[in-house]
């Protein structure tokens, strides 16, 4: 599956589980991933966020998809990610979500 595949599919799966009642471990507490923070590369914060999802393990049939594809996004780095600051995954997810879309839209006009 091509990256803008996996990207597109992150982002579609955390549409679907916020337009849901309730996100799966909502209340889950994470390591946060400083997305916007332009010193790490793209795929340090792919890196980071999977190793984020792998905490969540009362709903990991509902995160492995993601993990699955930030970890091949990724390649087979290694990360570091301190869990000195953490958000619920309620917050993380949409985070996440723009990130993905952001990195999708990059892709798309680095092909044209």
């Amino acid at each position: 599956m091509s990256p803008h595949l996996k990207l597109s599919e992150i982002t579609h799966r955390i549409q679907q589980l916020n337009s849901g009642v309730q996100v799966p471990c909502n209340d889950t507490r994470v390591a946060q991933v400083a997305f916007m923070d332009r010193k790490l590369s793209e795929q340090e914060l792919l890196c980071q966020a999977a190793t984020a999802l792998t905490k969540v393990t009362k709903c990991k049939k509902d995160y492995e998809p993601f993990i699955i594809n930030l970890q091949s996004l990724h390649g087979s780095r290694s990360c570091s990610l301190s869990n000195e600051n953490e958000i619920y995954l309620r917050n993380f997810l949409p985070e996440l979500g723009n990130f993905t879309q952001g990195l999708y839209r990059r892709l798309a006009t680095a092909a044209q």
